[in-house]
């Protein structure tokens, strides 16, 4: 038997999303909802293996060959530069990379404090380096994993470039959009190297989606 078509997925969300809808295609592991701590599935039927890891380990695996296919968030692809083929939008998963900063007091303009960068704090520092760069504006990075929304309101940042898909963390703490960035979705990902050794295999799943898509469009 050939070797398997590896498939790697990211924990949480995004995978339940992901194989419900894998499931209309026939690619589908009970076992991942069994509760297992295994962190490797056989899909049954099918020369099919899938790995769970960390969001920001999907493009990773399949841009080094540990997985052949992956299903990643444009802005982990964005961010992380990966040498990977991009070719489906799968459209689940929406959100956008947006410039935000505190809501100005009493009608007052928000401007950056008086030192001579601009201060950022996200966990998207190529992003943010990027846009800004296109802008011709000086920053200075504050590389925060975690609760981006509080860098503002304790003085560690001017604005922020965060990850928002209903916008309701920003405006709990007081926070309003600048600029929109980026709109993301998930994508199916495909190491090249995969897309030549295992063409059949990948061409399939690839057909198989790209169906399923045109099929929801019509309904």
């Amino acid at each position: 038997m050939s070797k398997p078509l590896v498939m790697a997925l990211a924990k949480g969300r995004l995978m339940e999303l992901a194989m419900a809808f894998f499931k209309e295609i026939g690619i589908e592991s009970p076992e991942l909802h069994s509760g297992s701590r295994k962190l490797m599935f056989d899909v049954p039927g099918k020369n099919i293996k899938i790995l769970l890891v960390r969001a920001v380990d999907v493009a990773t695996y399949v841009e080094h060959g540990a997985a052949d296919i992956g299903i990643a968030g444009k802005d982990l692809l964005m961010e992380q530069m990966c040498d990977v083929y991009e070719p489906i939008d799968l459209g689940f998963g929406y959100c956008k990379i947006i410039l935000a900063e505190p809501v100005p007091k009493n009608g007052e303009t928000a401007v950056p404090k008086s030192y001579s960068k601009r201060r950022i704090a996200t966990k998207y520092p190529n992003i943010t380096e990027h846009y800004f760069s296109e802008k011709g504006i000086p920053i200075e990075i504050v590389k925060l994993y975690g609760s981006i929304e509080l860098a503002p309101l304790v003085g560690l940042a001017d604005q922020i470039v965060d990850l928002t898909s209903t916008g309701a963390t920003l405006k709990a703490n007081n926070l309003r959009i600048v600029d929109d960035i980026a709109e993301c979705t998930a994508r199916v990902i495909v190491n090249r190297a995969s897309l030549k050794l295992k063409y059949p295999e990948v061409k399939k799943i690839i057909d198989d989606i790209k169906g399923l898509l045109q099929q929801e469009e019509v309904q």
